[in-house]
C-alpha cells in the first residue's frame, strides 16, 4: 500500500543539512508555538504537535535520520511512498488463524502517521494468536483465538499528569472499510512503553474462537520546556551570571503553571534544584519531585556600558576558576 510522504525537514523548516543542534532548536521553538496548553486553536495545534514531534522522533535520533534519508527519490514533497525492501510495515498483519495475508489495519487518533508506521513501526506487528497451524489454520475446523494488534500511542505529558480519553478510529482492509471508532481511556500516570490493553479489538479467531486483543504501546510526546528520564521529570534554568553569583527569585514553568523559586547566591552550573510534588504522577498515589538544572548563560552582545562594567570587574575581582 501506498502512502503519503512525509517531509520531516519541511515540518521543522530546517534544511536537509541541519545539524543535531539546529533541529533541537527547531523542535523547540515550534513545540512551543502549537503546544496545546497555549495555542489558540487546540485542534489545530494538536494534530501540528503531533507532526511536530513524529518529525523530531525521526531526525533527532541518528539511526533513523539516516534511513529516512536513504530513501532517495522518493523523498519529493508530495510523492507516494512504498517501503523498501525489508522495511515492515505495522499497518500489514502476518497470516494466522482464519485471516488473510493481504489484509490491512489502519490507525487515526495514535499521534503516528501512516507513513511513521510503514517506516519505523519496529516490526512488531502482531503477536500469534492461539493456532499451532501458522498459515495453514484455514485447513482445520478448530477453534483458534485471533492475533493481537499491536500500535503505538503517543500520549502529551499534560495526559500523563491528569489522565484523558482518547478517541481512536481502526479501519479494517482498504481504504473505503468503515471505520470503528475506540475510545481509550489513558490513565495517570501512565509510563512509556507500558501497554494499554483493549479485549476483543484486534483480529477475528477462527472456528468460532475469541478475537485477539489490540495493544496500545504509550510513547510519550516529547516536550519543548521537560524531559522524563527514569521516570523523573527534569527542566532546564538559564541564569545570568549575576544571578547565579547574588541569587534570586525567579519564575519557572512547571506541568501545573508558573511558580517562584529562589536561587542561592553562588549556584553552580549543572547544580539541581528539587521542587517536591510537581514531577510525575507515582504509581501508586501522590507526585513525584520535577528537578531545575541550572544553564549559565553568558549575553553574546554588550553596549559599551556594559563592557565598561565587565572590564571593571575583571580587573576588581580576585576569582579565578582554574585554581
Amino acid at each position: 500500500m501506498a502512502v503519503q510522504y512525509k517531509d520531516y525537514y519541511e515540518v521543522l523548516g530546517v534544511p536537509r543539512s541541519a545539524s543535531a543542534e539546529d533541529i533541537r532548536k527547531a523542535f523547540r521553538k515550534l513545540a512551543r508555538q502549537y503546544h496545546p496548553d497555549v495555542a489558540k486553536d487546540k485542534k489545530v495545534a494538536e494534530e501540528k504537535f503531533k507532526e511536530i514531534n513524529e518529525a523530531n522522533e525521526v531526525l533527532s535520533d541518528p539511526d533513523k535520520r539516516q534511513r529516512y534519508d536513504q530513501l532517495g527519490a522518493n523523498w519529493k514533497q508530495g510523492a507516494e511512498f512504498r517501503p523498501p525492501p525489508g522495511a515492515q510495515a505495522r499497518t500489514r498483519r502476518s497470516r494466522g488463524a482464519g485471516q488473510s495475508a493481504d489484509e490491512e489495519f489502519h490507525f487515526g487518533g495514535t499521534g503516528f502517521s501512516d507513513f511513521f508506521e510503514q517506516m519505523f513501526g519496529g516490526g512488531r506487528d502482531f503477536r500469534a494468536g492461539g493456532s499451532p497451524f501458522g498459515e495453514r489454520a484455514e485447513e482445520y475446523e478448530m477453534q483458534a483465538r485471533g492475533q493481537d494488534l499491536e500500535a503505538d500511542l503517543l500520549i502529551t505529558l499534560d495526559e500523563l499528569l491528569r489522565g484523558s480519553v482518547r478517541s481512536l478510529t481502526l479501519r479494517r482492509g482498504s481504504d473505503d472499510a468503515r471505520p470503528e471508532t475506540l475510545q481509550v481511556k489513558i490513565p495517570a500516570g501512565v509510563r512509556e512503553g507500558q501497554q494499554l490493553r483493549l479485549a476483543g479489538r484486534g483480529h477475528p479467531g477462527s472456528g468460532g474462537g475469541p478475537a485477539g486483543d489490540l495493544l496500545l504501546r504509550v510513547r510519550y510526546a516529547k516536550h519543548p520546556d521537560f524531559r522524563v528520564e527514569h521516570d523523573e521529570l527534569y527542566c532546564d534554568v538559564d541564569l545570568a551570571p549575576w544571578e547565579a553569583v547574588l541569587g534570586a527569585t525567579i519564575s519557572i514553568r512547571t506541568l501545573d503553571g508558573p511558580v517562584q523559586i529562589r536561587i542561592p547566591a553562588g549556584t553552580q552550573t549543572g547544580h539541581r534544584l528539587r521542587l517536591r510534588g510537581r514531577g510525575m504522577p507515582l504509581i501508586n498515589d501522590g507526585r513525584g519531585d520535577l528537578y531545575c538544572v541550572i544553564r549559565l548563560q553568558v549575553p553574546e552582545k554588550l553596549t559599551a556600558a556594559e563592557r565598561e562594567l565587565w572590564e571593571k570587574l575583571a580587573k576588581e575581582s580576585h576569582f579565578n576558576p582554574r585554581e
